[in-house]
């Protein structure tokens, strides 16, 4: 029975302030974006645990905390002290040191070699770990390699500490400091003191608004040209998030100038500032004054000049007498090639560059296919590729050849350089770029440097699907330029027209309602209609969880996934991923699960990579499942096709849970089963060309769920927000400049 606590009643004036301190038992709940934590500790005179809330950068059990506040009880958890003041210091009894040692902040140290390097150096341990660590192997188990770790582990927590407070007391959220730390090194505050602003430009997830609160903070001018140039790199920077790769110079004052709240000359005078120095560059396409960021202006014009030359000289493969060559192909593979296709080989054959587009079930496969084999036969080496290890392992499969990431062909670096370049091209005669439509104009523009003189280029994808995630249009502005060999398949195969997932994507495709009245039991597409969310969202989890693994016999975790238009409302992937985390990888007794960055995180787990990481070499939109947590490192391994990839946990900010994930991140995949959930309060997303993009990741089995009037409204809306880019100009005028 818990003993009764020693606590007199709480102050009774709300103002009344009391300071309790005491060794930290255990941190309930840490927000590492926010700082918010519940604690429990055990603090002098009163004998059970007290509960402490409050916001501090970071907290481990046996750490001695002070806390300053006001008492208050809560309906749910009782008496607990708000704390507007909460300071945490390693320990100096021997209890509270021997928790804090064990609590895994310290990597290299659990609560096994806790207990021994207690018992060995008492109350000196953390004088030991700083001044003589060689000491650490007297104990028995340590050795050189996890001294160094322990050592090393220790002086970077030091200044990630530092670090910590410092951007908590400035007003940032904690959960970035040991990316800042990397980043920045033993330099941070100080770099972060004399330009905040460049937080926003190297950090991911700093927001400018962050940054500016910072500089406020450091006493920098809310006038100032340094702001002011900050405002317009930031605007031009979600920009081009937003897939544009310039803004019109009257767009970018604007918006810089509502963004800083400054006089618009202030922001003029910046701009020009700017373009003097080159952090900015104009340019005057189609009658429009540009602005660049100068890597996208860079990129462009090398796109425009590399594809112009390719497109002016024909190829130069061995001598093909192609009537022969298709007939030879046509006994190998057993398949007859239709008109279309022929047409297209003899494009390829003759062309240096060309264009391969068409919807699914056309025969973009048989064709690349069938060139290949020509090839191949005449020695011609041949390079597949494609923009994610999704798309790249689906090349693989359906041609028996290896293909790679443009990223790993490039041997693409952190700093953005690449391994090849026009001093140390590719080896290869020809090219094959899969999933075009999703390569962005800076990857282009780094594989079009690569290509060896003489090779060829084949691009091949789809250009109704959405474009590219990153700036650019440049499937859609090469076939528009008409400067391109561009070859567009139109006919259903039969065996493709058998599928109501093909046929459905195309009818989509040209703004038409599909056929939702002879879909049988048998179909592999099905439209469920539920008119309120949260029906659709119970019989999302009911398909996902019992009915399409009965169906066709797949893993509920790996092989189905939830296709969103956004990430926020009921219907978006944050509400749909807790919902399937629980409601089909539920947490197990005994195993480890970690509360990180907003999500829970725990073993078969299926995660997204969000960003691009060049030193681990996972990029945005790759899909593993969470395979091993290693407390006592801290450290978490994810299986990403089966390359395992290590996160220290401070890392695990580039990873979302991946149960339910946004039609855009889905691209380049497929997947044996798709459910799309589909409602009017998606309204501003409701596109043709995503839920077109959305049907064809399926590959056994597609399940629409929601709202027969949002489907119709996404099939009728074939608006697509423009994107302000100069590579169509550039390349339709014949010229770089």
């Amino acid at each position: 029975m818990p003993k009764p606590t020693h606590l007199n009643h709480p102050p009774a004036s709300p103002d009344a302030r009391e300071s309790v301190s005491g060794v930290v038992e255990r941190v309930t709940f840490h927000n590492e974006e926010t700082g918010f934590a519940v604690i429990k500790i055990q603090a002098k005179g009163h004998r059970d645990l007290v509960t402490v809330v409050g916001s501090i950068p970071a907290v481990n059990p046996g750490e001695w905390l002070v806390a300053e506040g006001n008492w208050v009880r809560d309906r749910d958890h009782g008496l607990q002290l708000k704390a507007d003041l909460l300071k945490c210091t390693p320990s100096t009894s021997l209890e509270g040191i021997e928790k804090y040692l064990g609590s895994g902040s310290i990597k290299g140290i659990g609560p096994k070699y806790a207990k021994k390097l207690i018992a060995k150096f008492g109350d000196t341990i953390f004088e030991i770990i700083e001044n003589s660590s060689i000491r650490l192997q007297e104990v028995e188990g340590i050795g050189a390699n996890r001294r160094k770790l322990i050592k090393a582990a220790w002086a970077e927590q030091k200044i990630v500490r530092e670090i910590m407070v410092f951007l908590h007391t400035q007003g940032v959220t904690t959960g970035l400091a040991l990316r800042i730390y990397k980043l920045y090194g033993e330099k941070a505050i100080d770099l972060v003191r004399s330009n905040p602003y460049r937080l926003a430009m190297d950090i991911p997830n700093v927001g400018f608004q962050t940054a500016d609160e910072i500089a406020q903070r450091v006493g920098i001018p809310t006038d100032s040209l340094l702001r002011a140039g900050a405002g317009l790199a930031h605007t031009l920077s979600q920009a081009t998030g937003m897939g544009h790769c310039a803004l019109p110079r009257e767009m970018l004052v604007d918006t810089a100038t509502q963004l800083l709240r400054i006089d618009q000359s202030l922001v003029e005078q910046a701009l020009t500032r700017m373009i003097e120095r080159q952090e900015l560059q104009p340019d005057q396409l189609n009658g429009e004054d540009l602005i660049f960021l100068p890597h996208l202006r860079k990129a462009e014009i090398n796109v425009t000049d590399r594809i112009l030359r390719l497109a002016s000289t024909p190829a130069s493969y061995p001598p093909i007498d192609l009537a022969k060559a298709i007939e030879w192909c046509q006994t190998r593979t057993g398949k007859i090639l239709a008109p279309q296709q022929r047409e297209a080989l003899s494009q390829a054959i003759a062309s240096r560059v060309m264009v391969i587009t068409g919807g699914p079930g056309v025969g973009k496969t048989t064709l690349v296919n069938s060139l290949l084999l020509i090839l191949r036969a005449k020695s011609v080496r041949c390079v597949l590729c494609a923009p994610t290890g999704r798309a790249a392992k689906r090349l693989t499969e359906t041609t028996g050849l290896t293909a790679s990431t443009i990223h790993r062909l490039l041997e693409y670096s952190p700093n953005g350089g690449c391994k090849f370049h026009p001093g140390n091209p590719l080896e290869g005669d020809l090219f094959i770029v899969d999933e075009m439509s999703m390569v962005d104009l800076p990857l282009m523009s780094h594989l079009l440097s690569a290509l060896p003189a003489n090779a060829s280029l084949v691009l091949v994808g789809d250009v109704d699907q959405l474009p590219s995630v990153g700036p650019g249009l440049v499937l859609s502005d090469l076939i528009a330029s008409g400067k391109v060999p561009v070859v567009r398949l139109t006919e259903i195969f039969r065996q493709a027209a058998n599928s109501q997932i093909i046929t459905s994507a195309h009818a989509i495709n040209r703004g038409e309602l599909p056929d939702l009245e002879t879909i049988t039991s048998e179909s592999d597409f099905f439209f469920i209609e539920r008119e309120e969310p949260e029906k659709i969202i119970s019989t999302i989890i009911e398909m996902v969880k019992n009915r399409i693994p009965a169906r066709l016999g797949c893993n509920a975790v790996t092989d189905i996934a939830v296709l969103c238009p956004m990430n926020r409302n009921s219907l978006g992937t944050r509400e749909l991923n807790v919902l399937l985390q629980q409601a089909i990888n539920p947490s197990r007794p005994g195993e480890l699960r970690l509360e990180k960055f907003g999500w829970r995180f725990q073993l078969r787990d299926k995660v997204m990579q969000t960003r691009n990481n060049y030193d681990k070499e996972v990029f945005n939109g790759d899909i593993g499942q969470v395979t091993h947590i290693h407390a006592e490192d801290q450290m978490l391994t994810v299986t990403f096709d089966g390359k395992k990839v290590d996160y220290e946990f401070g890392e695990l900010d580039e990873l979302s849970p991946a149960y339910a994930m946004t039609i855009h991140k889905s691209q380049g995949s497929e997947f044996p089963a798709v459910i799309v959930p589909i409602a009017m309060q998606q309204f501003l997303l409701l596109q043709r060309n995503l839920l077109y993009t959305a049907i064809t990741r399926g590959k056994k089995m597609v399940v629409i769920v929601g709202q027969k009037k949002a489907l119709a409204t996404a099939i009728q809306n074939q608006q697509i927000k423009r994107r302000f880019t100069g590579l169509l100009t550039r390349l339709t005028e014949g010229s770089a400049r």
